[in-house]
């Protein structure tokens, strides 16, 4: 079976589209499609179902990427890393929330280079859905998301759970009595403004359906698409916000922000490592995997 037909057809499997995997590969849709055809022709059997957007892998289209996908990216490392030099340096491409890139997954793989791994970082960010197809489709190395992907093309392990703080600044805060949210829930909280990363308000909107069995009412006041930024806001004055207590233990603790409510079982949010099945074999896949999940086991 010709490699080459191979690649292109793993490319096809991660992009969902021979559009997409012929602008990912260099080569015309054309060519892309001639190439399944005679990979096709050589199995007997279709590899894929034609959509009008994109395409779907048959069961057989499934279970070759699972099988023939490992062994492609490992034969890809050993050309980009050099047969002559076993201790050339590797990069990791990381992506994931921005937040959580920076402050928790950044430092951990930090001081991983710093012990001595030869390996370089290069890091961007994006939502879940976009890291997903994004290392599906082989732009990224390794994917921190709070979506468990599925299908095995991509592998998820839990890395850790952030809990959810809603908070306001001291004067907003004031506004509201002792025991009041607890008593009334979410109408206590129906005047004061909302600083969000959103216009659908994810974070408050999950908030509320936890705690207060209830939709907000409201609409954002700020919108900011940066949690950090939404911080920032709040100890400002611009209104409450609901936000992972790693971002915001530091601002509670010099009295910048308040937490207004303390839920018997606050809202939780995983986040989970996710890779290509089958690369954890390359050693720096498995350095920066097993690396972060170490570093996980300290993070409040």
């Amino acid at each position: 079976m010709d490699l080459a037909l191979l690649r292109t057809f793993v490319m096809v499997h991660r992009a969902g589209s021979f559009t997409r995997a012929a602008a990912l590969l260099g080569l015309s849709q054309p060519a892309v499609t001639a190439q399944i055809r005679a990979l096709e022709r050589q199995l007997g059997r279709p590899l894929f179902l034609r959509q009008a957007r994109g395409v779907t892998p048959t069961s057989l289209g499934d279970e070759l990427a699972h099988k023939a996908a490992p062994h492609l990216d490992a034969l890809v490392e050993i050309v980009q890393s050099g047969l002559d030099d076993p201790a050339s340096q590797r990069t990791l491409h990381l992506n994931g929330p921005p937040e959580f890139i920076s402050e928790r997954a950044l430092p951990a793989l930090t001081a991983l280079v710093e012990d001595g791994h030869r390996m370089a970082l290069r890091a961007s960010f994006g939502h879940a859905e976009a890291s997903l197809e994004g290392l599906a489709a082989g732009h990224y190395d390794l994917a921190i998301t709070t979506a468990r992907p599925r299908g095995t093309l991509l592998t998820a392990t839990a890395l850790c759970d952030e809990e959810h703080v809603l908070i306001a600044g001291p004067r907003w805060a004031a506004r509201i009595a002792p025991g009041v949210l607890r008593l009334k829930g979410a109408p206590a909280m129906e005047s004061m403004p909302v600083v969000e990363v959103h216009e659908s308000l994810p974070l408050v909107t999950r908030y509320w359906a936890e705690v207060f069995d209830a939709l907000p009412s409201t609409s954002g006041t700020v919108i900011v698409p940066d949690l950090r930024a939404v911080l920032t806001c709040v100890i400002s004055g611009a209104g409450f916000a609901v936000l992972p207590r790693y971002l915001c233990t530091a601002a509670l603790e010099r009295g910048e922000v308040v937490a207004l409510l303390d839920p018997p079982i606050p809202p939780l949010r995983t986040y989970f490592l996710v890779v290509r099945s089958g690369t954890l074999a390359l050693p720096h896949m498995a350095w920066a995997h097993e690396w972060l999940l170490r570093a996980a086991l300290d993070w409040d």
